[in-house]
């Protein structure tokens, strides 16, 4: 597994790249925000919080403290309440599923592609299509590439496509996804107009 390229900030992504814990809270904060802030999230969560980012750490956080922890200027999100919930009910499903290691969703039983979109789906705040996004992610760049993962993560699992944070891995690339999405939100207003 090479380096992850998403934030273009070293540090954030260095630890998107070491901490499978922050690379699923950046998955998971990739909403309504541009996709470097989201996934810049992780590492000003672990800079702001007392004591460690883990699973454990942050299911068990005072809830008015991570909110106040998601406020602070940089903000985390835009929606820093609901937002600090999602983390913390994502946090205690890890606990509690998976005894807080993240990891265990792509290697508990040797899961294949299918199992673990279905691991990712059970997640709070992990619905379909965020699911096959983290797939994909996992399998071209994180080097998690159980039998079937392609298939599971549909068209954002096809190789050489730009549809999402998983297809970036520099500047040139970023502009290539964000030139997808582009087109891809037009095309659905413009559908959405011709049905009026």
């Amino acid at each position: 597994m090479s380096a992850l390229w998403i934030t273009g900030d070293a540090e954030a992504d260095r630890l998107l790249t070491e901490d499978p814990f922050a690379l699923l809270l950046g998955m998971l904060l990739d909403q309504q925000i541009a996709m470097e802030t989201a996934f810049e999230g992780p590492k000003k969560i672990r800079d702001r919080i007392s004591g460690p980012l883990t699973a454990a750490n942050l299911a068990g956080y005072d809830p008015e403290a991570l909110v106040e922890v998601f406020r602070e200027t940089p903000a985390v999100h835009r929606y820093p309440g609901s937002m600090a919930a999602r983390v913390q009910a994502l946090s205690a499903a890890l606990v509690d599923d998976w005894d807080g290691d993240p990891a265990a969703l792509w290697t508990r039983d040797d899961p294949d592609g299918k199992t673990l979109l279905k691991r990712l789906e059970g997640l709070p705040g992990f619905g379909a299509q965020k699911a096959r996004i983290f797939v994909a992610l996992l399998g071209k760049q994180y080097g998690v590439t159980p039998a079937g993962w392609r298939a599971a993560a549909g068209p954002y699992g096809e190789e050489g496509s730009h549809r999402s944070v998983a297809d970036i891995v520099d500047a040139e690339s970023l502009t290539q996804v964000r030139e997808t999405k582009r087109a891809a939100k037009a095309a659905a207003k413009a559908k959405a107009g011709a049905g009026k």
